[in-house]
């Protein structure tokens, strides 16, 4: 628990491609005000563009939130990949793992990864189309693994979909695993909670951190407050930045779905941080941290 200057938010994709309008980065100062859109270049962000904003050009003491899964499921079965014996045991060497197999996948891509002769069982990649590892033995359904981060997710009534999961509109696997690309290639340069230690800003340079956010635990906390959960004009933007005490956006007319979600996030960013429940929630043990990582504001 500490005080921060800045809370970015960051809409991620991970579709294949150079440049992307699925990415979204707003920004909200501690001092108030709206939170601002990151102007992206004409046909949208890269990847390797937003790590490098991430790397060199943050605000000084920024909490950056990014919409991605940081890890994969390990509590449910010991194992990120149970019966593979190149699994690893710490989402650091996770990470690690996968940037090297996917090491000529440009953009930051993760093909490689997903069509890896032993990953590529493990992951839902069609409707006919499920690796034959991609349910543990005994699974009650067949949305796949989750992490405890995600059941927690659930209790608050979001529908947080399997990281091992490849399709659909609402899949993030493909999106959690280019962003385990970056957060490798990023070790040393930004801490990442709560695998490391919160950064104490009067002894670290810049003193950010980088944590995962579901932007949908925003919209269904905002919604609580009688906001919408789908903002796709400034009005109804305007009003759910109202219901966390957020002045509003001077503009009218459409938005869409991943700026506005990336300009709510960043103001639930400032609003939630200072709560210490958001920092300590009870199912996150150090052996969950070190291995499947957390949501920040999941309780």
């Amino acid at each position: 628990m500490r005080d921060w200057d800045h809370f970015v938010a960051i809409d991620w994709s991970g579709a294949k491609g150079e440049r992307h309008k699925g990415i979204a980065i707003a920004i909200a100062d501690v001092k108030g005000g709206p939170p601002v859109l990151v102007d992206p270049p004409t046909r949208g962000f890269s990847r390797p563009e937003v790590m490098e904003i991430l790397r060199s050009d943050l605000p000084a003491n920024s909490l950056v939130g990014i919409d991605l899964g940081i890890s994969l499921p390990f509590n449910d079965a010991g194992a990120f990949f149970p019966g593979w014996d190149r699994s690893p045991k710490s989402a650091k060497r996770l990470w690690a793992m996968i940037d090297a197999i996917c090491d000529n996948d440009p953009h930051l891509g993760a093909n490689s990864f997903v069509t890896h002769p032993d990953a590529s069982r493990y992951f839902r990649h069609g409707k006919d189309h499920l690796g034959d590892r991609f349910l543990l033995h005994g699974a009650v359904t067949r949305e796949g693994r989750f992490r405890e981060a995600e059941t927690a997710q659930r209790a608050q009534k979001c529908r947080p979909v399997s990281n091992f999961n490849l399709v659909g509109a609402a899949q993030v696997g493909k999106s959690s695993l280019t962003g385990m690309r970056m957060l490798h290639q990023l070790r040393g340069q930004l801490p990442v909670w709560p695998m490391d230690p919160i950064p104490d800003k009067r002894i670290t340079k810049g003193g950010s951190m980088l944590v995962e956010i579901y932007t949908g635990l925003a919209s269904k906390e905002t919604a609580a407050l009688g906001a919408r959960t789908k903002l796709l004009t400034y009005a109804d933007l305007n009003a759910a930045l109202s219901a966390l005490d957020c002045p509003a956006i001077d503009r009218t007319g459409e938005i869409d779905d991943h700026s506005s979600d990336a300009l709510l996030t960043a103001a639930w960013l400032r609003k939630v941080a200072p709560e210490k429940r958001r920092w300590e929630p009870k199912c996150l043990t150090a052996e969950i941290a070190y291995t499947e990582g957390w949501t920040f504001g999941a309780l």
